[in-house]
């Protein structure tokens, strides 16, 4: 195997198990600073090895191993000897657990990180690290602020676990559903970093954190069948997911949804997608008002149902999004309720809509991307080819990049 090879191999390692490796660490030595550490080790000697030695036959427990006994050198160093951790000197050289066993231990942490002790966007943010295994710039790019303050946040938030002595375990059943939204929050980033991935340094779309979200989600709707908002994010997430093979162009670039070859979308997973909005849509008709999640499936639906771009009933998206803004008045929500005005009222008024976020998304580069095509419909060229160079200055993503490129380029 060459070095190529093993830093492919070295790379879907960490997408399928850093999870499983720092949930098993922290279920172990309860402690988040000692398992994430111990299981950046891990691989840090993965790097180092497996270049020499070859790939294990079985990296999962390979690294596991390893990051095991990273932890247990730290607690020596640190001559840390109470109980706990003298029980884990003793099983120094034990095998690890079965990686089948961890699966649910990943569910519990993501409870443990989403602690209500923790404010939400801490909760979110240290899932991301410690679950998903998002590194710090592409936390720091979802959140929309600086690499620094982010690493402080989680710092923090690992902190106060420690202090709080937040327990590693599931919810009583009778506290699940006041926890479920903090989880759902973390599925929903997880997800759209999948989908998007912001970082140029790795693949434009990332099938491993959109099938592990998706997977999750599965999970929690089976702790909470009747809750509307799990059953709604997992409709938006499978209504998404059925696109992914129309998405990225054999060249590398992102396809716009006006572009997409809708006969490679995944029929399946848009009839399970739509099975579960009528479900809402029948709940909400009985007096049950729908949350933010429901919304954005059923705006998706509306998206999936039509054959063709010019079929898709912009009016009903349009009042969808304006049930949403009541919901969820973020800019980024204005931002998306004016590209359904475009198509009904036109670029003209869509773009005084988006002109009124600029002080709040001018660092974003889909607020620039949308304000591109907007002067392009409009025939100000100039304006959109500057409104591009800013959202290609900011699109971290290499698909996105090279679409916003040619549209670019094609006003010359």
């Amino acid at each position: 195997m060459n070095r190529i090879d093993v830093r492919e191999a070295i790379a879907q390692a960490h997408h399928e198990e850093w999870a499983r490796v720092v949930a098993s660490l922290t279920r172990r030595f309860g402690d988040l600073d000692i398992a994430e550490e111990a299981a950046a080790e891990a691989f840090a000697t993965a790097v180092q090895r497996w270049p020499a030695d070859g790939v294990p036959p079985n990296p999962g427990a390979w690294l596991t191993t390893t990051a095991n006994r990273q932890a247990i050198d730290r607690i020596r160093r640190e001559n840390k000897r109470d109980d706990k951790h003298r029980k884990a000197l003793m099983s120094y050289d034990d095998p690890p657990e079965p990686l089948g066993a961890i699966d649910d231990e990943r569910l519990r942490l993501i409870f443990t990180c989403c602690h209500p002790a923790l404010a939400m966007e801490a909760r979110v943010a240290l899932t991301l690290r410690m679950v998903a295994g998002l590194t710090m710039p592409e936390i720091a790019r979802a959140f929309l602020v600086a690499e620094s303050a982010m690493g402080q946040r989680i710092t923090r938030a690992k902190a106060k676990i420690k202090a709080a002595r937040i327990p590693y375990r599931m919810p009583s059943a009778e506290d699940l559903p006041a926890r479920v939204s903090g989880v759902l929050a973390v599925l929903y980033l997880v997800f759209n970093e999948g989908y998007l991935a912001t970082s140029p340094d790795t693949d434009p779309v990332r099938h491993d954190l959109t099938a592990e979200a998706i997977r999750l989600n599965r999970l929690i709707r089976a702790l909470l069948p009747d809750d509307g908002e799990v059953a709604g994010l997992l409709a938006l997430m499978l209504l998404i997911e059925a696109r992914r093979p129309a998405r990225v162009s054999a060249s590398g670039e992102l396809v716009a949804l006006d572009e997409q070859d809708r006969g490679a979308w995944d029929t399946a997973l848009i009839a399970e997608g739509h099975r579960l909005v009528r479900e809402r849509l029948a709940a909400a008709a009985t007096g049950v008002a729908p949350g933010r999640y429901q919304i954005l499936a059923a705006i998706n639906a509306v998206h999936t149902s039509a054959r063709d771009m010019r079929d898709t009933d912009w009016s009903q998206v349009l009042a969808l999004y304006d049930q949403l803004v009541h919901l969820d008045p973020s800019p980024i929500i204005a931002l998306n309720r004016a590209i359904a005005v475009a198509e009904l009222d036109g670029p003209e008024v869509a773009l005084a809509a988006v002109d009124r976020l600029e002080d709040k998304l001018d660092g974003y580069h889909a607020y620039h991307a949308t304000r591109a095509d907007l002067l392009r419909r409009l025939g100000r060229g100039h304006e959109s080819h500057a409104a591009y160079d800013k959202a290609i200055e900011l699109a971290g993503n290499t698909a996105e990049t090279a679409y916003l490129t040619r549209r670019r380029d094609q006003l010359r």
